[in-house]
């Protein structure tokens, strides 16, 4: 079972803390980790755990995180032969805050996006067809513009199904998607003041498979154009830490598609994987099971 990731690959670098700094006063690291991140880095560690091949390309991995990707992926199914190691420049990486279950980013993305970097080229690949016609599924990141598109497009041609996350719900990519997610931090940041409520029945609309619009660890729904909205209220676990949740309710999506389940089984499955993932810190160093997550599902 081969399944094809396009987006953004990271070093990522985590701090568990006793609670968020304060200006001028002390706080306590608690643990610190460091390992390859981005949306479709974790995607890939959370499929590979499951027992998936997984083809990965996207971003441009410069010399700051060449060697850890290399390595983070020796003896896992990840293919890596697809993406561009890019000693050139430092890479793009992310800085993590985690106090209980909350947490905040920091990173270098808006240079890695602007060309600070001052090569004047797009430090990421254009999908190659050959990767999404040797797949079964696909998932794919809106976070290169043009180049996003066409990797669903390529999908398209090759009747290949894919899982988007956190894309605009008049976009191509959540228009010709199996299966799009939309997180609380994507509404936050796609349309900032709105609710879900006023958006869920436009993404519906205009998408042409499953809708699924998380909510962290409360109820959510999901649902497809001219069908029944469902409620679903996500597996409650004793949360370690919320950091790669929305990649891993992505990973469980992108699996039980390929396994072809339907929308109420994805949506368990995809619930649990998530729910195993929060179970623990660092998730991507044991990140979840098919045992641990059917275990859940049917415990």
């Amino acid at each position: 079972m081969q399944i094809y990731l396009y987006g953004m690959v990271c070093r990522s670098h985590s701090f568990k803390l006793d609670a968020f700094p304060i200006p001028d006063e002390y706080t306590e690291i608690r643990q610190s980790c460091l390992f390859p991140g981005g949306e479709t880095g974790t995607c890939a560690t959370v499929l590979a755990s499951l027992g998936a091949d997984v083809v990965m390309d996207g971003t441009h991995v410069g010399r700051n995180a060449a060697g850890l990707v290399r390595e983070f992926y020796r003896g896992k199914t990840v293919n890596l032969d697809s993406l561009t190691f890019d000693d050139s420049f430092e890479g793009v990486e992310d800085y993590v805050l985690i106090s209980g279950e909350a947490r905040t980013p920091l990173g270098t993305f808006g240079r890695f996006f602007t060309d600070a970097y001052g090569s004047n080229i797009k430090h990421w690949n254009k999908p190659k067809e050959s990767d999404v016609a040797g797949c079964v599924a696909a998932a794919i990141d809106d976070c290169f513009g043009e180049d996003s598109q066409l990797a669903a497009a390529l999908c398209v041609k090759r009747q290949k199904p894919y899982v988007t996350i956190d894309c605009k719900y008049d976009s191509y990519i959540h228009k010709h998607a199996a299966v799009s997610v939309i997180s609380g931090e994507g509404i936050g940041n796609l349309y900032k003041g709105r609710t879900r409520e006023e958006l869920f029945p436009l993404y519906v609309e205009n998408g042409g498979g499953l809708t699924i619009m998380t909510n962290g660890g409360k109820e959510f729904y999901y649902g497809r154009r001219g069908g029944e909205v469902k409620a679903f209220l996500p597996f409650q676990v004793s949360v370690a830490s919320t950091l790669g949740a929305g990649d891993s309710f992505k990973a469980g999506c992108t699996y039980a598609l390929a396994l072809g389940m339907n929308d109420d089984e994805t949506v368990r499955f995809a619930s649990a994987c998530a729910a195993v993932a929060v179970s623990r810190y660092p998730m991507q160093f044991e990140p979840p099971t098919l045992k641990e997550i059917e275990a859940l599902i049917h415990g």
